[in-house]
């Protein structure tokens, strides 16, 4: 494979520092050319001084100061604050971005990305929640590869390679359940942020832990493959499958189920897009089937989880009911993280914000953007009215 020239988008967060443990992995396969990161500024530094990249973007202007002092004796370039980072994703020494940002923020430098032509691993789901048919219009219009980072959509788009797409039936995403899978509601009306923080299976960063534990996650993951696969939302389904082997599954109009399996390791999606349309080795852990002698699965609560059963709702109707529902939901888990509202609240934050905010069937950049800051003031309207406060 030839040296593929990368920018990450999101370095210093789960999904951006398991990437660099790929291009560690692999060094004479990648050359990092743009790294980012929000805030964490001291991450990122280590992250520059051992890469190399060739421009460093820290989102948070009030960073840039120190990232400037720490990497002046090194020729890379330091920018700062978002217009930089929408600039950056286009430069001629970049082949693919990892977009690896934590929720809305990734929507415009991903298509900004698209636009200038370059191949993207998708690691911010929300991207195509907001703007799936933006984007994936764009998407063909360029003639660009969008690659799944997701492991359950990465199973999916393994499975269907050299398949043909109108003879898939149905997929089932699959979820493990997060901490609470079998919980009813009133076990669940005293759930701490710490509770909720430990997943059983996948290390994740906080956002996303959040959102499996509430299923929210998997109901974006929902709205996510509606888009990336072309299906109607009837031809998707969710099965509880708590050991996190199989990723997902694709169902044939042949009878026939083909799934991905492997450890809930995120290195293994990751590469996968990092690499595609190769395959290769690395020293990555291998699943042992005696270690798992059985793998089991369930339907989803919905009625307790009413979250998925939320976005199932919004990836029917469309419009930008899903945008509303993932900034409702970003408000919701940042006031569950601060300790402002209970676990069960932030199902209702978001459910009365869909009801509130203005429904439009058709969508432009503009609009989704618009919807974005209207959901949110909308929700943390909500989370004042209703939050109670937790200790």
């Amino acid at each position: 494979m030839d040296k593929r020239r990368l920018a990450i988008l999101g370095a210093t967060g789960s999904i951006g520092t398991q990437a660099l443990e790929v291009v560690r992995e692999h060094p004479g396969s990648f050359e990092i050319s743009v790294l980012t990161a929000n805030r964490n500024v001291d991450l990122l530094i280590s992250q520059a001084l051992e890469f190399r990249p060739r421009v460093v973007v820290i989102g948070d202007d009030a960073h840039y100061k120190i990232l400037s002092e720490a990497l002046s004796a090194t020729g890379i370039l330091v920018q700062s604050g978002p217009s930089a980072l929408k600039e950056v994703v286009q430069r001629e020494d970049v082949d693919l971005v990892l977009t690896a940002m934590v929720g809305a923020s990734g929507l415009e430098p991903t298509m900004k990305a698209i636009d200038a032509g370059k191949d993207i691993a998708l690691a911010n789901k929300e991207t195509l929640v907001i703007g799936g048919q933006l984007v994936m219009d764009l998407v063909r219009k360029k003639g660009v590869h969008l690659l799944p980072v997701d492991s359950e959509h990465s199973a999916i788009f393994q499975c269907l390679s050299g398949e043909n797409q109108r003879t898939v039936e149905k997929i089932y995403l699959t979820a493990s359940g997060g901490p609470f899978r079998g919980w009813k509601l009133p076990e669940l009306e005293n759930v701490t942020v710490e509770q909720a923080l430990k997943h059983p299976n996948w290390s994740m960063g906080a956002k996303i832990t959040i959102d499996s534990a509430s299923m929210m996650n998997k109901g974006l993951e929902v709205i996510e493959a509606k888009w990336l696969f072309d299906l109607k939302t009837s031809q998707i389904d969710v099965v509880v499958h708590p050991q996190s082997i199989i990723h997902s599954m694709v169902q044939f109009h042949d009878g026939s189920i083909m799934a991905q399996m492997g450890l809930p390791d995120m290195k293994l999606p990751i590469q996968h897009a990092l690499t595609y349309p190769q395959r290769q080795a690395n020293s990555f852990e291998r699943l042992n089937f005696m270690d798992y002698p059985e793998l089991t699965f369930q339907s989803p609560d919905t009625e307790t989880f009413r979250n998925l059963a939320l976005a199932f709702e919004a990836s029917e109707r469309g419009g930008n009911l899903p945008c509303i529902l993932n900034a409702a939901n970003e408000v919701a888990v940042d006031a569950f993280l601060k300790k402002e509202v209970g676990f069960l609240q932030m199902s209702e934050v978001v459910e009365q914000s869909m009801r509130q905010v203005t429904f439009l069937s058709e969508l432009s950049l503009d609009n989704c953007l618009e919807t974005d800051q209207e959901s949110r003031r909308v929700a943390r309207e909500w989370v004042k009215k209703i939050g109670v406060g937790i200790n």
